[in-house]
This record gives C-alpha cells, structure tokens and sequence, in this order.
C-alpha cells in the first residue's frame, strides 16, 4: 500500500471504505507532508491543521457515500476563494487576516460532500500578477505556474490529493502543466463561482487540480453534477491544433506532442491536422485587454484606496485597462464572437483538440509565473480545456499536452481524457 499522503481521492475513498485508514490518518499523513516540505515548496497562504484535525476527528468512523463522496478527505483551497474558518487574503497585502463570513460556493459543496478543507494555497497577487515564493516541487529554482502556482505544487508534492483553483487567463492549466499534474479548467460558467474574488467576470471560472482524470471527474460530478462517463468503445477523432505560435514552443515539447498522438494512434485514435482558422488569431491578445478592462472595475476600490499596496505589474495592468476605449472594447468582443462561432464549425469533425499546455516546462526562477499564451484563447471562448501530463524534457522538468472541447461538452472531454491518460 503506498503513503496515505500518496493516495488520490478514489484511492483514499477506497482505503476508508475498506477501512484500511480513518479520516484522522488521512490529514494527518498530509499534515506530516507538509511539516517536511513546505520549507522547500512554500504552497501554503495557510494550514488549518487544528481545524482539519478537529474536523477528521468528528468523522472518523464515516464512510464516504452517494450523499458524502468525499467524507474525511482533505482537499486544498486556493487563497482567491473565501473561506469563513480561516483567513482568505487574495494573495494581497490589503487583506492580510481578513476572514469572510461565508464559505465560497465550491468550498460548501465540498463540506457538504464531507471534504476537509486542509487550509489555503498560495496565489499570485489577485489571481493576477505578483507570484508568491512558491517553487516547483520538480526544481526548487523553477516556477510552479500562477496564480494557482500553490495548488498545483501541493497535489503535486503530495501534500493534498486534490485542490481547487481558478483561472481567468491560464491559471490552472499552466500550473498543472508545469507541475506535472492533471488540471481542469471547466466551461465558463459551469462551477458557480460565488465567493471567489472577481477578476474579469467574462472570463473568471473555478478549476480543479488533481493526479488523476478520474479525480477530476469525482469533485466535476460535486461540484456541477457533470457525470463521471467514460467514451464508447470507438476510439476519438482528435484535431491537432499547433496554433500561430507553434514556433514558439520548445521543441523538446512539440516532440513529445506529436510522439503522444503516434501512440494515441496505435491505439485507435484518427489524428488529423486542424487548418489554420485566421479567426482565433486575434484571441491571444483580446483576451489580455478584455481580462484588463474588467479587473480595472472588479478592483476599482483596492485601485483608488490602497494603490501603494498594489504590485507595479498589477498598477499598470489596471491602468493599461482603464485606458482601452469603448470603440477597441467593443471590435474585442465581436472578434470574439466570431471566433466563437468559428470555433463550433471546428469541432464538427472532431470529438477534441490536442494542442500545447505552454510553451515549454516550467522556467527557472520564482519572479514569474511562465506564459499564459496558448492557455488566453481558450479562456476567452470558455470551452472546457484540460491539461494531461506527458513526460519530461532532458532536465526531468514535466511537460504536458492541452485537450480542449466544445462548450457545455465537459463530460465528454473528461471521458476522452481518461482514454488517452489510459492509452499511455
């Protein structure tokens, strides 16, 4: 039996229901986990190791069922997203110790499932600029991602076996993809996002961060009754998306993409190449001006009244946002549109799109979070997009290929993506 620190969610439901462990050695293995190394990683805005322990305690004899699938197991909350038994500070110096009054909507369908919320992952300041100290579990010299760099570097390193994220750009994929994990990113709009400071509200959603396809189906079916099926026999139709930027991307990551869709066709799989579409073009950078526009309004007040606690990067996103005329706003979004509409007629002939999670594996040094580049577009369609591990570059650093499908498709996706994770 491997670690209990080590074990996903199915896995540790399993163990409960077997009674191989209690609720208490669950947090306590993940506690243990991060005395030993969040020295090294520094995942955490906060550890409710009382509160997690009190609440392990009280459930101890449970077993998770179809009401509690989650009973006694622990799960991370990114520090963007309230919590009203242990301090939320939005990754800013303004709300140090603030406490919410209630939970986050994604928080109490967790609670509600019987998951313990094991404390608060770090974030860039506001989910946007300003990475914390975090590092990569892989590298400790490398960025794990952002803003949700603290939750994937804690599933990563085994501190939790699942964590909530968001991302408005690419703040879940990014982070997974570097860490080495699977991240979620649903479609907009599909896990409420009530209680989770806004950013950009076209563009803000919920994700989710775990080490296995499975997992991510578990909290999708908790957290938006998305179902847990899994494809038919048939293997997929996969689109291969190299993107305008394909030249960008480290070879050492193409290579490994296009090794992955060889063995994916061994296995069944028709890989065909998506043609160029001019019209997702523009997305890349309407997405950045949109994201500006409307967080120079979601932080008007932080903005106007504690303008000095605010990072120089964030400053000037925020007035680079207050400068976009309504006449640019306006082309952005029927761009948009447009590309929306272009993208549906995409997918026609595929059951998904295989492209690039970033750029490359994470880059040296903590200062920044790496590119969101091949991540914007997607957010800014809001189809669902996940991000799947897919081996290492020469240096063991994690790469990771980006599956992508149609809006409201999620459960779709997330049964192709256990296909491929299965067909190696």
């Amino acid at each position: 039996m491997p670690p209990l620190h080590q074990l996903g969610l199915n896995q540790a439901r399993e163990h409960l229901m077997a009674g191989a462990c209690d609720s208490v050695d669950l947090v306590q293995a993940c506690l243990d986990r991060i005395a030993a190394r969040e020295e090294q990683v520094r995942a955490w805005a906060w550890v409710d190791a009382d509160g997690a322990l009190r609440k392990a305690r009280a459930m101890a004899a449970a077993r998770p069922d179809a009401r509690r699938p989650l009973a006694g197991i622990p799960i991370a909350a990114k520090d963007i997203i309230d919590t009203a038994d242990m301090p939320t500070a939005y990754g800013s110096p303004i709300y140090a110790g603030h406490r919410p009054a209630w939970n986050a909507y994604c928080v109490a369908a967790i609670e509600a499932a019987g998951g313990i919320i094991l404390g608060k992952t770090a974030t860039s300041e506001f989910a946007h600029s300003a990475p914390p100290a975090t590092s990569n579990p892989h590298a400790p010299g490398h960025t794990p991602g952002g803003s949700s760099g603290g939750s994937a570097a804690c599933v990563a390193d085994f501190m939790a076996p699942a964590a909530l994220a968001t991302q408005t750009g690419g703040s879940t994929i990014r982070p997974a993809a570097f860490c080495g994990i699977v991240g979620y990113k649903p479609s907009l709009g599909l896990i409420d996002r009530t209680g989770v400071k806004p950013m950009a509200e076209s563009l803000d959603t919920v994700g989710l961060m775990a080490r296995a396809v499975a997992d991510i189906q578990l909290l999708a079916g908790i957290l938006a009754s998305v179902p847990a099926t899994a494809p038919g026999c048939t293997a997929p139709r996969i689109g291969l998306y190299r993107t305008p930027h394909w030249e960008r991307i480290e070879p050492c990551s193409r290579d490994a993409l296009l090794a992955r869709l060889r063995r994916l066709e061994q296995h069944g799989a028709r890989v065909a190449e998506v043609p160029d579409l001019p019209a997702l073009h523009p997305l890349y950078q309407d997405q950045r001006d949109i994201m500006n526009h409307q967080a120079a309004r979601a932080l008007l007040h932080e903005y106007q009244r504690h303008r000095a606690q605010l990072s120089p990067a964030l400053r000037a996103a925020l007035e680079a946002g207050q400068a976009i005329s309504p006449d640019a706003l306006r082309a952005a979004w029927q761009r948009t549109h447009q590309a929306r509409h272009a993208y549906v007629g995409l997918l026609a002939d595929y059951d998904l799109i295989v492209t690039p999670a970033a750029l490359g594996a994470a880059p040296a040094g903590i200062t920044s979070s790496g590119d969101s580049l091949l991540n914007r577009n997607w957010s800014l369609l809001g189809v669902p997009t996940l991000s799947l591990p897919n081996g290492v570059d020469p240096r063991g650093l994690p790469l990771a290929i980006q599956l992508v499908g149609g809006h409201g498709a999620d459960a779709a996706l997330l049964g192709w993506a256990r296909w491929i994770e299965a067909a190696g």
